[in-house]
């Protein structure tokens, strides 16, 4: 899929502000004196990083890990256009993995099923972290996370506790500390919808869900076990995540791990391996433009570039959804009731 950077829509999905009705937060992974940093100190995560694989969880090299596919290419790789999530992963509890062996039959059947990528709908995490890449902007108070095929921005405050009473979103309320060299992030509060999985296999999600980041810059040759690792299990999409293959300097490695007592008998983890998008590509300039909306409007779009002003709003252009990747087979069109949403703010 091309990409056209002075014409990038960016939709910032912020959520109504609806009472919570009764959530209360998971204490999140909190800063101590020891881990607060003056600004010389901190590593710059800024930048466009890519990541151009699918499903694109890295598992880890032992341990309790993501559902991955049963479904090979004859080189090995996992096979994209058949979706087959291994609802034998002991990371399941029954009634999940029940929910993944149904979608994996309707892959196998050369159906595809929906999930919020072919959708167009809101993707929470840590399902977003398949986008191909993902841009990371450092404030003094935040990090905004800016994801290209779902065209949907992360908020990340930094040094606060989660509210007391949270009101769920689809992104979750994620909040920012760094631990030496390590940039922190807890998410909890993650709303669920009728899309709403935890990866491309259908794995569900409950309110529960509970998601840790781990973001460090490291030496390729560090990370060349990971990169390996990836290479070896996700296939190697083209479009939208260019990098050159000969970079071999600092690399974006996010570490994360995902519980939810409803859904999973143990906490598992898995690690996405980010190259610098690559040189000599235009990068959109809106580190500058970028502002959180004021206002709870949770579909705003606007068109931005090197000179963009927020203000400069465009309208959803409806023939081509700013989705992620469809596959799954013959993958379902995206639903009239889906059609609709997209024309007011997601509920």
């Amino acid at each position: 899929m091309s990409e056209r950077p002075r014409d990038f829509l960016l939709g910032a999905m912020v959520m109504a502000a609806t009472p919570a009705l009764g959530q209360t937060a998971t204490p999140a992974v909190q800063p101590t004196a020891s881990t607060m940093h003056d600004v010389a100190s901190i590593p710059n995560f800024s930048g466009r990083w890519a990541h151009p694989y699918l499903t694109g969880f890295e598992p880890p090299p032992s341990g309790p890990g993501p559902v991955r596919n049963k479904s090979r290419l004859p080189n090995g790789v996992a096979n994209f256009q058949q979706l087959v999530g291994d609802y034998t992963n002991p990371v399941l509890k029954p009634p999940a993995a029940e929910v993944v062996k149904k979608h994996g039959a309707i892959s196998l059947a050369g159906e595809g099923y929906p999930t919020p990528s072919n959708q167009c709908w809101p993707q929470g995490v840590p399902y977003i972290f398949w986008d191909f890449w993902m841009e990371m902007i450092q404030k003094p108070d935040k990090i905004v996370m800016i994801y290209r095929h779902g065209n949907e921005v992360r908020w990340v405050r930094l040094n606060q506790p989660h509210p007391a009473q949270l009101t769920p979103s689809w992104h979750g309320d994620s909040v920012g500390h760094y631990e030496g060299d390590t940039l922190v992030i807890d998410t909890v509060g993650m709303k669920v919808g009728p899309f709403s999985m935890v990866d491309m296999y259908g794995t569900p999600q409950s309110p529960a869900l509970h998601v840790v980041e781990r973001y460090r810059l490291v030496d390729y040759e560090a990370a060349k076990d990971a990169i390996e690792r990836n290479e070896r299990e996700n296939f190697r999409a083209s479009g939208g995540g260019e990098f050159d293959a000969n970079y071999r300097g600092k690399v974006l490695q996010l570490h994360f791990t995902v519980e939810d007592e409803n859904i999973f008998a143990m906490p598992w983890t898995a690690t996405i391996t980010r190259l610098l998008f690559a040189a000599g590509m235009p990068v959109v300039g809106i580190s500058g433009a970028l502002q959180e909306p004021e206002t709870p409007n949770p579909f705003l779009l606007f068109r931005v570039g090197p000179e963009a002003d927020i203000a400069d709003r465009q309208p959803p252009r409806l023939g081509r959804p700013p989705c992620g990747p469809v596959s799954l087979g013959r993958a379902p069109p995206i639903s009239v009731r889906t059609l609709r949403l997209r024309l007011r703010p997601y509920g």
